[in-house]
């Protein structure tokens, strides 16, 4: 399906499976999925795949993989797992898959957050990157640094850079 995005180009709406890194959260308690699904949806993306997965790195390696391999995903989007803590490991573990990093993503959220949550910011290890043809983002796992990069970020841009990487 063709969209307009929010610059006045056209792009393909994006699939979408969002994966949630929580050792407490599962369906029926996750606000950050929810906001981030939310944002996708009012953005005409569609969330074809969700998924709860603990903070274990091969069981988020094992998800993300999963969602890759799935027919009409375009995007990947992890929520939860990318502070400093030590059980926050959703970069670690998804970094054997990241082909081509996308460092602009991570720099432009805690730039933003800045403004929200001052010098905290630089504790955020949100990024994005091409993994098998496809977006793939890692955001925090907080409702509101979610709802921060799905509306200034990812859903501006999601059916663009959609578009650039069908191309290949």
């Amino acid at each position: 399906m063709r969209r307009r995005d929010p610059h006045g180009r056209s792009g393909v709406a994006a699939g979408c499976a969002v994966i949630t890194v929580s050792d407490t959260r599962g369906a029926a308690d996750d606000r950050s999925g929810d906001v981030l699904c939310a944002a996708l949806e009012r953005g005409g993306h569609r969330v074809v795949a969700r998924a709860w997965v603990r903070d274990e790195p091969a069981a988020i390696r094992r998800a993300a993989r999963a969602a890759l391999r799935r027919r009409g995903v375009q995007a990947v989007i992890l929520t939860g797992g990318t502070g400093v803590a030590p059980r926050d490991v959703t970069p670690d573990a998804l970094a054997p898959l990241i082909e081509r990093p996308l460092p602009g993503f991570g720099e432009l959220f805690r730039a933003l957050s800045y403004r929200e949550v001052g010098s905290a910011a630089w504790l955020s290890r949100a990024g994005a990157g091409v993994a098998r043809g496809r977006l793939l983002v890692m955001l925090p796992g907080s409702p509101a640094a979610v709802k921060l990069a799905a509306q200034r970020l990812l859903v501006p841009e999601l059916a663009h850079v959609v578009t650039l990487l069908a191309r290949a």
